[in-house]
C-alpha cells in the first residue's frame, strides 16, 4: 500500500503550481524545492548557522542536490517542518532574486494560466543575462532610446557614451566566447540531458554510501594529531635554541596542517555531528590558529553553492589586487558583500601585474584572514539566534587566548629583539603560502560563466573546479584539498576517503560525458598564472581601447 494514500486528503500538503510559488517569492518569501516538497524558510533565515546567502541563492530552485550535499540526514528530516506544499513532476528552476530573477505576484485566478500572453517570461521569471546581468540594467538606462530632448546632448557626453559602449562591447565579447566554449565542451542544458546527469549523480551517492566512504577514518586523525604535535614541539624546541626563523617555519607548518582538520570539521565530516564537529573546528581555528570558523563557514557555504561566479562567489572577489576574470574589468556588484566592486584607479594599476604578484600576495594571505575574522566577530555578522548564537563569543574568547600565547608569550616574551620577532612572524606566516595556492589553484583557472538555472549541480561543480594529481604519499601535504572537484560534489565526504572515491567520480564523469579536470600541481599553477596573465592582457586591450575612444572624443570636441 502506498503510504501517501493512507494520509487523509485534508491532511495532505497541497499541490502547488509554479505560478503560485512565483507569487510567494514575489511577496518576499524564501521558497525552494526539496525532494518534491515546497519549503518556506522565512523564519529560519536569521537562524541558519551557515548564513542567509546560501538559502537566498536557492530560492525558486529545486535545491535537493545542493542541500543534500551540505547537510546531514537528521537535518534534512527536520526541514520538513517548513513544508507548505508539494510539486508534481520535474521542477523548472527560476532564477533566484539575489541573482537578478524577476517575479510577478499571483493576483487573479486567470493568472494561473502559465502560457498566457502576459507572462513575464517563459518560466514566470527571467534568467539573468549571461553577459554582465547586474550591470546590464544600468547600461540600458544609460544607453536607452533617446527622446527629442536627448538628441541635443553635447559631444563630450557622446564621447563618454561611446567609450562605455566600446569597453562593454569588448568585455561582452569575451564573455560570449567563454559561454560558447563551455556550451561546446559540456553536456547540453536541456531538461532531459540534465535530468539524466542528476539521476546518475544520485546513484553515485548511493554507491559511495554503500562502500562506506562516508565513514570517518579516526585512525588517520590519530596520525594528524601526532604530526601536529611533532611540528608544535619542534617549534618550541627551536625557539628555546634561539633558532627563530626555523621555529617560525615549524609554526607555519603546524598551522597549515591544522587548517585541513578545521576544514573537515567545518563540513561536519569528522563525527557527522554538527555540535561536536563545530566545537572541534572552532577550537582549531580560534585558540590554536587565531581565526574564525564562523567567518569561514559564512563565505565557504556560499562558495559551494555559486562556485566561481564573479558576482556571487566571495572566493573569487579580490579586487583591487586580483581580477580573476575579465568581467571584473567592467566593475561588478557583489551580492555577497552587497556593494559595487569597482575597477578603479588602484585596480588599473595593480591588475596588469597580477600574474607576478600572485605568489607574493598569497604569502601574506594569513594576515588578511586575521582581518576578515575579527571583522566578522566584532560586527556580529554571524547568527545571533538559533543553534549558533554562542559561537561568536566562543570564538572571541578563543582568539584572545591565541593572541595571549602567540602574541605575548612567544613573540614578546620568548624572542628578545624586534628583528628576530619580525623574522619569526614573517616566516611563520609566509610558510603557509602553498596552502593558499592550493585553495585557489582548483578554481582560478576554471570556468566562471553562468549557464543559467537549468544547469545541474554536479555539472556546475565539475565545470568550475579542478582536481590536482599527486602521489599518495604527498596527501598529507595537500590535506585533501587536491580533490576539490570530488569535495564539491560531496562536501561531507571525509577527507581521507576522497582518493578512494576518485575512481567512482571518474567513472561517473565518463558515463555522463562531463570532462573531469585533473592537473598536476605544477601544471595547475601554470594554468592559474596563465589565466591571470590573460586577464592582464585583456585589461591592457581595454585600456588602449578606452584611450583611443577618449582621444577621438577630444578631437571631435575641439572641432
Amino acid at each position: 500500500m502506498d503510504p501517501a494514500k493512507s494520509i487523509p486528503m485534508k491532511d495532505r500538503p497541497a499541490i502547488m503550481s509554479p505560478r503560485q510559488i512565483e507569487s510567494l517569492i514575489a511577496d518576499g518569501n524564501a521558497v525552494f524545492i526539496l525532494n518534491g516538497k515546497v519549503l518556506k524558510a522565512n523564519s529560519w533565515l536569521k537562524y541558519h548557522p551557515g548564513g542567509q546567502k546560501p538559502i537566498e541563492h536557492m530560492i525558486g530552485r529545486d535545491a535537493t542536490d545542493e542541500i543534500t550535499a551540505l547537510h546531514s540526514v537528521e537535518t534534512l528530516a527536520r526541514m520538513v517542518r517548513y513544508q507548505i506544499g508539494t510539486v508534481e513532476g520535474p521542477w523548472k528552476n527560476f532564477t533566484p532574486p539575489i541573482q537578478g530573477g524577476i517575479f510577478r505576484k499571483y493576483d487573479t485566478p486567470q493568472q494561473e494560466d502559465e502560457n498566457s500572453d502576459d507572462s513575464a517570461s517563459s518560466n514566470a521569471t527571467r534568467e539573468p543575462s549571461p553577459v554582465f546581468d547586474g550591470e546590464q540594467r544600468d547600461l540600458r538606462k544609460r544607453r536607452g532610446h533617446q527622446d527629442a530632448d536627448e538628441a541635443s546632448i553635447t559631444s563630450a557626453s557622446s564621447a563618454a557614451e561611446t567609450e562605455l559602449q566600446d569597453g562593454m562591447t569588448f568585455l561582452d565579447a569575451q564573455t560570449k566566447q567563454e559561454i560558447s566554449l563551455d556550451l561546446a565542451k559540456y553536456p547540453a542544458l536541456d531538461a532531459g540531458t540534465q535530468h539524466i546527469i542528476i539521476q546518475k549523480y544520485r546513484d553515485l551517492y548511493s554507491k559511495i554510501l554503500a562502500e562506506g566512504l562516508f565513514d570517518c577514518n579516526y585512525f588517520a586523525y590519530a596520525w594528524e594529531a601526532a604530526r601536529c604535535s611533532f611540528l608544535f614541539g619542534m617549534m618550541l624546541l627551536c625557539l628555546r635554541a634561539s633558532w627563530y626563523c626555523t621555529s617560525g617555519a615549524f609554526m607555519g607548518m603546524f598551522w597549515s596542517q591544522l587548517v585541513f582538520s578545521a576544514h573537515d570539521a567545518g563540513h561536519v565530516s569528522i563525527t557527522h555531528n554538527y555540535t561536536i564537529d563545530t566545537v572541534i573546528g572552532m577550537i582549531i581555528a580560534a585558540p590554536l590558529g587565531g581565526l574564525s570558523l564562523g567567518w569561514w563557514k559564512r563565505t565557504h557555504n556560499v562558495h559551494h553553492i555559486v562556485t566561481n561566479s564573479p558576482e556571487h562567489d566571495p572566493d573569487n572577489q579580490h579586487l583591487p589586487i586580483f581580477a580573476v576574470n575579465h568581467r571584473f574589468l567592467g566593475s561588478i556588484f557583489s551580492t555577497y558583500h552587497e556593494r559595487l566592486m569597482p575597477y578603479d584607479a588602484i585596480a588599473k594599476r595593480l591588475v596588469p601585474y597580477q600574474a607576478y604578484a600572485y605568489y607574493p600576495v598569497l604569502a601574506l594571505g594569513r594576515f588578511n584572514l586575521y582581518i576578515q575574522s575579527w571583522t566578522f566577530l566584532l560586527q556580529g555578522q554571524g547568527p545571533k539566534k538559533g543553534p549558533a548564537w554562542w559561537h561568536r563569543y566562543f570564538e572571541i574568547a578563543g582568539n584572545l587566548l591565541f593572541w595571549y600565547w602567540f602574541g605575548y608569550l612567544i613573540i614578546y616574551k620568548s624572542i628578545p629583539t624586534p628583528w628576530a620577532r619580525f623574522g619569526f612572524v614573517m616566516v611563520s606566516h609566509m610558510i603557509a603560502m602553498p596552502l593558499h595556492v592550493q585553495l585557489t589553484v582548483s578554481h582560478f583557472a576554471m570556468s566562471t560563466t553562468n549557464l543559467g538555472p537549468n544547469e545541474s549541480f554536479p555539472q556546475k561543480m565539475l565545470r568550475t573546479t579542478m582536481d590536482v594529481d599527486c602521489p599518495q604519499w604527498l596527501d598529507f601535504f595537500h590535506g585533501g584539498l587536491q580533490f576539490q572537484a570530488i569535495h564539491h560534489l560531496y562536501p561531507r565526504l571525509p577527507r581521507h576517503n576522497l582518493r578512494r572515491a576518485q575512481k567512482l567520480v571518474q567513472e561517473f564523469c565518463n558515463d555522463v560525458n562531463i570532462p573531469y579536470a585533473l592537473y598536476g600541481f605544477v601544471d595547475g599553477n601554470k594554468a592559474v598564472v596563465g589565466k591571470l596573465a590573460e586577464v592582464s592582457r585583456q585589461a591592457a586591450i581595454l585600456a588602449k581601447c578606452q584611450r583611443t575612444v577618449s582621444e577621438r572624443g577630444d578631437i571631435f570636441h575641439s572641432h
